[in-house]
């Protein structure tokens, strides 16, 4: 895949502020903005995480939920609407537990998005700066978000790793 100038990939830690970095280059674009969610609320305290991140926008958001098909709902976005899909590592959470196939979904994923014309801004967080997981799944998890991570840089026009709520740029 080509560089896409249009695509910007922001990954940090948790809590680093990357999400409130990413909202921020998006709405300095023309809205109205879309907003591809793929968190799944299974518990009390993901659900107001939830709503913490919904309260941040106001009514020039559309916001399409997508915990597994994101590909699909990124080709379905206005095309001419600026778009932030947060976060990547829930999403691939999402596919790796249902089994899905990582390659393919990465593949759908990177294709979609070198159609998108309008500024897209991803956020995922970055997991493989600590030790080696002890259980393979975390491996497994830790292996496929390096994999994403490393093909939607390339992709990518821009890249920022945000830290302590200070984005770097890397690319």
């Amino acid at each position: 895949m080509s560089e896409n100038p249009h695509l910007t990939f922001v990954l940090g830690g948790a809590r680093s502020g990357k999400s409130a970095f990413a909202e921020g280059l998006v709405t300095a674009e023309p809205g109205p903005w879309t907003y591809i969610a793929t968190a799944q609320a299974f518990d009390a305290e993901m659900r107001a995480r939830i709503a913490a991140h919904r309260e941040r926008r106001d009514g020039d958001w559309r916001t399409i939920e997508a915990p597994q098909q994101l590909a699909e709902a990124a080709r379905a976005a206005p095309a001419e609407q600026p778009m932030l899909v947060d976060c990547l590592t829930l999403w691939l959470s999402n596919r790796l537990l249902a089994d899905a196939d990582l390659r393919a979904d990465r593949e759908a994923l990177l294709a979609a998005l070198a159609e998108r014309r309008a500024p897209t801004v991803l956020v995922s967080s970055e997991v493989g700066l600590s030790i080696v997981p002890e259980n393979a799944l975390a491996r497994r998890f830790r292996d496929a978000a390096g994999a994403l991570h490393q093909a939607l840089a390339r992709q990518a026009g821009r890249v920022y790793l945000v830290v302590a709520g200070y984005p770097l740029t890397v690319k």
